[in-house]
Parts: structure tokens; C-alpha cells; sequence
């Protein structure tokens, strides 16, 4: 086993950075997370998170998995719907006694569950990256304030813009999947109700998505197809409403309720996913997360497949006689995993309509 004296840092306290902390905290090692917002970032919208990822919760503490169930709202419907509102295709979704369910929850509610377990002083805020160096025995952080943090293990989890994906493959570039997605969460306690996942579908694609995520409230989601202009190269975040126009091909129960969420409640991005990467390791400085693998979330892997890492690369560090071992056999275990989700996720959304 790695030395539980080792000192392990992780960059950007995100869903899956939280976890891992959590992971390697319980197991007895020296973690200190870094986040460069000065506090818990809890903000986002609805998640689903398929069963895959309440099993990765479920293995490694399974207190959050319980805390998830009681915030959110168990799958039981998926239902595809033309832009009439006529339903195309009804899925139930059922479970077997002690089975873990699909949730749809609040990523708020997610991030606070996860932060429960974790000892609030092993969190440093306005912790801001600017660059890495290492040794033979070591990997230093230097932050913007001018501190720098020095240990045996330097774990990236800074999501797809990572700085310290920068360190490992330089010049990564975002790979736009071609369109342009609000959010937004609303209160609702007539249209979608507890456990029901809509999805409204134009042609090939996804047109509009809405899910209940306990508290009388429904997570909306809405796609457009757009090319870029080029002073938007490379941004995350456009400067646009909803086009009326297109709003309006949605039958009125739906644009209604649209059109009644708060602009505070919404966001919007850009789609963006990365190649998949060669390497998630150099030396003693390694990758998870979307920093190691974003992609498209068509078949909603994002956050379940950053708490398989965490999972994953916590055993890998309890079983390995040390810590060059240890990243090795995660990157062996975990690259063609990620791969996959992150090829067929891709081709998803170019079949159903996203570039």
C-alpha cells in the first residue's frame, strides 16, 4: 500500500474532486483540495444520474448515495414526445428490492451531500492554479496569491478548461458538438411530476428535456444547432436568449412553463466535449473528471464517470506498493473505459443531430 504519510492534493472541488477527497481521507492519507472560487460551488441545474454512478457512490460511502436518494427523485418514466405533444414512446422504470435506483436530483443537493463528508478544514478557497512543477520525489502547486503547495500526489479534477491538463497534454482544444443549451429550474406542480423524464424530439434530435427533481421543482433543458461566430471561438458561455421563434415549436404546456422560470434560474452553454486523451498521468501529477475526459452528455456519464475514477484510483492507491504503481494501473484500468464513453457519446450526438 501507498504510505498513508503521503501528501495528496487535489485541483477544483467539483463533484468529483470532493468525492475522491472523501475516498482517500477515510482510507487515512494527508489530503488538502483546492478550489479557486472563495466557496462551495453549488450552483447548476437538474442532473440524472444513471446507476452506474449511485453504484460508484454506493461502494465507496454509502451514507452520500443515501443523502442523494433522500434529496431527489427515484427515475420511474422516461417519455419521447413529437413538438405536438403526442407521445412517440413510454418507458417505466422499475426496481428490484434494495436496488439502487437512476436519481434525478439537484446538483446542489449532490454537492452539499458530498461536503457533509468532508472535514472543512482539508478545503482551500481562492486557491486559483497558475502552474505545476515536480521533482523526483514530488509535484508542486503555485497559486495566483503567490503560495504554492508541495506533495507526493497532485490530482487534477478542474473540470474541461483544466489547468492541469495543460501540464500532462498541452493544447488541448474543446471540440464544439455544434449546439447551444439552456437550463433552468422552475417550480412545477402540474406538468412533470415526481419521477417523470420528458424529452421532446425534432426529427433526428433532442429539442427540449424536463425532469422533477423533488421540491416541487422541474430541471428544463433546451438544444438549438448553431454554428459559432468567430470572436465566439472557444467561449463557454454565449451571450444570447432563446429565439422566440424556436421556443414557439413547443406545444404550450411546455414553452409555458419554459417562459415562467426566472433569467437568475437559467444558464447557457456552449457543447463542448474533448478528444480522448493518450495519457491522464506524468510523473506524480494525474488527471480525473472531465479534466481527464468530457464529453457529451447524451448518455449521461459526466458525473457518474468522475466518481468511477475517484472509486478507482482510491483502490488503486490502497493496493500498490507505491505510487508510480498505483497511477499506472489506474490509467491502464480507466483509459479504455473513458474512451468508450467518451466515443460512443459523441456519436450519439452527432446521429441525433448535434455536429
Amino acid at each position: 500500500m501507498v504510505s498513508l504519510n503521503s501528501r495528496i492534493g487535489i485541483i477544483g472541488a467539483g463533484t468529483s474532486g470532493v468525492y475522491l477527497a472523501i475516498l482517500l481521507i477515510d482510507q487515512g492519507f494527508q489530503v488538502t483540495l483546492f478550489e479557486k472560487s472563495p466557496q462551495p460551488r453549488t450552483d447548476g441545474c437538474g442532473i440524472l444520474i444513471v446507476q452506474a454512478g449511485m453504484k460508484a457512490l454506493h461502494q465507496g460511502n454509502p451514507e452520500i448515495s443515501q443523502k442523494i436518494i433522500n434529496s431527489g427523485d427515484p427515475v420511474k418514466l422516461f417519455e419521447f414526445r413529437n413538438l405536438r405533444g403526442g407521445v412517440i414512446n413510454s418507458e417505466p422504470i422499475t426496481y428490484e428490492e434494495n436496488e439502487l435506483p437512476g436519481m434525478l436530483v439537484h446538483r446542489k443537493a449532490i454537492l452539499e451531500a458530498l461536503l457533509d463528508e468532508l472535514p472543512p478544514d482539508c478545503i482551500r478557497f481562492n486557491a486559483e492554479l497558475v502552474s505545476i512543477a515536480q521533482t523526483e520525489h514530488s509535484a508542486i502547486a503555485h497559486f495566483k496569491d503567490g503560495s504554492h503547495w508541495e506533495g507526493d500526489l497532485l490530482i487534477g479534477a478542474d473540470g474541461i478548461v483544466s489547468q492541469v491538463r495543460q501540464f500532462i497534454v498541452p493544447d488541448v482544444e474543446l471540440f464544439y458538438l455544434g449546439d447551444i443549451v439552456w437550463r433552468g429550474i422552475v417550480e412545477d406542480h402540474s406538468f412533470c411530476l415526481e419521477g417523470n423524464f420528458f424529452v421532446y424530439v425534432r426529427g433526428r434530435g433532442i429539442y427540449a428535456n424536463f425532469f422533477h427533481i423533488s421540491g416541487g421543482r422541474t430541471h428544463w433543458g433546451f438544444f438549438i444547432e448553431k454554428d459559432r461566430a468567430d470572436f465566439e471561438v472557444g467561449k463557454l458561455q454565449p451571450n444570447v436568449t432563446i429565439p422566440p421563434q424556436e421556443l414557439a415549436k413547443l406545444p404550450d404546456d411546455a414553452r409555458n412553463l419554459i417562459q415562467s422560470t426566472h433569467l437568475e434560474n437559467i444558464v447557457c452553454r456552449f457543447s463542448y466535449d474533448i478528444d480522448p486523451l493518450p495519457k491522464i498521468y506524468d510523473g506524480r501529477v494525474i488527471l480525473i473528471g472531465d479534466a481527464a475526459h468530457a464529453k457529451s452528455p447524451t448518455r449521461a456519464r459526466g458525473m457518474t464517470s468522475g466518481w468511477e475514477d475517484g472509486l478507482s484510483l482510491s483502490q488503486h492507491l490502497r493496493e500498490s506498493a507505491n505510487i508510480a504503481e498505483a497511477l499506472e494501473n489506474f490509467q491502464t484500468e480507466r483509459l479504455p473505459i473513458v474512451h468508450e464513453y467518451q466515443r460512443t457519446s459523441r456519436q450519439i450526438s452527432q446521429r441525433i443531430g448535434r455536429r
